[in-house]
């Protein structure tokens, strides 16, 4: 059941936010992939039919709102805790109020907000009563549930992907607060507040309480500029938002788009990211992508890091789009980086291989007596400088060619020099049969 004054309308009491959460799943805004018609939950509350979930999404997007509708749908009690104030103790009154729910007939749901922040034990003391049916477990996070819930409780729930509100859906939110609040909202002054909820409909709806308490009539763009001071985008630094916005980067840089390439790195710069990571993010980048098809993009990336070590924010980000921008049109390759794991895929395979006798050092008589460094051809003295036919592998290795340069850049006259050093090679065998 709601909890009394869940929607209680009295605006002196109940933030705009709250009074505006919705009633139904109808009312729920920007999340058609997930609730439109004919989808598994969208038909799991039509039909009642109760299921333990997780709701995984940004902040914002409508899990709690989902988890109190839940409770209506399976026509079920509910039980919220947060995993960020609560604890063993939380967990098991939570288990003795849905025990005494089932002893008066009525089914249970337990939502636990921000479920990712309970370690492993907690989490599993969940997991008996979800199979004995005591309660539907309903956990919502802004996590990735696959790296931060327990797999053992993951496997008896099915994940729903929220996403942030897109612009349409938060303009319609904005303008719908500004007349609860007898405003309304001027459209370049409702751009600012849609850019600053960055698809968070809770942000927004608080912001506009914010611009439009005191005040009736239209609020224009200077209202909101007031009211907001400094905007700052959502980033979070440690979750998901900061590893898809990298890949972002890492892919456009890799894809030789130079303006994606330059906007994901001032998206995550302008979200508070910290540049010294990004500085060795861009080196890594060099190396894996670029390589010898232009080695000169390796040292503009380390450039590029010793300038923001040099001059700090802000002018030493301008040494990072820089280097973004030079990274992004370069040639690439990425045959360095496949031969280093062929190569160690090579190791493990054939273990610790002995050092043949002809490769081997021979600083003493012994070593020289016990056929060290025999028959090494010292390649200086070769026609060339080049050893012709030599094989530098452990004995019964077969020769491997880990490296296969691209036809693109620098990479264009190494391929022509291999080439050249692979006829060197077969006429030596030519000669020696």
């Amino acid at each position: 059941m709601a909890a009394p004054g869940l929607f209680d309308d009295a605006p002196g009491r109940v933030p705009l936010a709250e009074r505006l959460r919705p009633r139904s799943l109808d009312d729920i805004v920007g999340q058609t992939a997930v609730l439109g018609p004919g989808t598994p939950l969208r038909r799991a509350f039509d039909e009642g039919i109760a299921h333990s979930m997780i709701l995984w999404g940004p902040p914002g997007t409508g899990k709690t709102t989902l988890a109190r509708l839940a409770a209506a749908a399976f026509d079920a009690e509910m039980i919220a805790i947060s995993a960020v104030l609560g604890g063993v103790k939380e967990i098991r009154e939570a288990v003795e109020q849905a025990q005494a729910h089932r002893a008066r007939g009525r089914h249970t749901v337990l939502f636990v907000d921000e479920v990712h922040r309970f370690n492993k034990a907690q989490q599993d003391a969940f997991l008996p009563h979800v199979e004995s049916g005591l309660f539907t477990f309903v956990g919502a996070t802004t996590e990735n549930p696959s790296f931060e819930v327990n797999r053992a409780l993951l496997s008896r729930a099915t994940v729903y992907v929220l996403a942030s509100l897109d612009t349409e859906a938060l303009r319609g939110l904005a303008q719908r607060g500004a007349n609860a609040m007898d405003c309304t909202l001027a459209a370049d002054a409702c751009d600012a507040l849609v850019a600053w909820a960055d698809g968070d409909a809770r942000r927004l709806l608080n912001t506009v309480e914010q611009v439009c308490s005191g005040r009736s009539g239209e609020i224009d763009l200077a209202a909101v500029k007031a009211a907001l001071g400094t905007a700052m985008r959502r980033f979070d630094k440690g979750g998901d938002a900061f590893y898809d916005q990298i890949s972002a980067l890492h892919k456009s840089v890799r894809g030789s788009d130079p303006d994606a390439s330059l906007y994901w790195l001032m998206r995550m710069l302008d979200g508070g990211t910290d540049p010294e990571y990004l500085a060795r993010r861009l080196v890594r980048i060099a190396i894996e992508d670029i390589g010898l098809a232009d080695p000169r993009a390796w040292r503009v990336a380390l450039d590029a890091a010793d300038t923001y070590a040099r001059l700090g924010s802000p002018e030493g980000e301008l040494g990072l789009a820089q280097a973004v921008l030079y990274l992004a049109i370069a040639p690439k390759s990425n045959a360095g980086y496949v031969a280093f794991k062929a190569a160690r895929a090579a190791v493990e395979q054939h273990g610790s291989a002995p050092v043949p006798p002809h490769l081997r050092n021979a600083p003493t008589q012994l070593m020289k007596d016990l056929g060290h460094g025999h028959a090494y051809r010292y390649a200086h003295d070769e026609p060339n400088a080049y050893a012709a036919g030599e094989n530098y592998f452990p004995e019964g290795m077969p020769q491997q060619r880990f490296y296969q340069p691209t036809p693109r850049g620098l990479e264009t006259k190494i391929a022509e020099k291999l080439a050249w050093l692979a006829q060197q090679d077969a006429s030596a065998r030519d000669n020696a049969d």
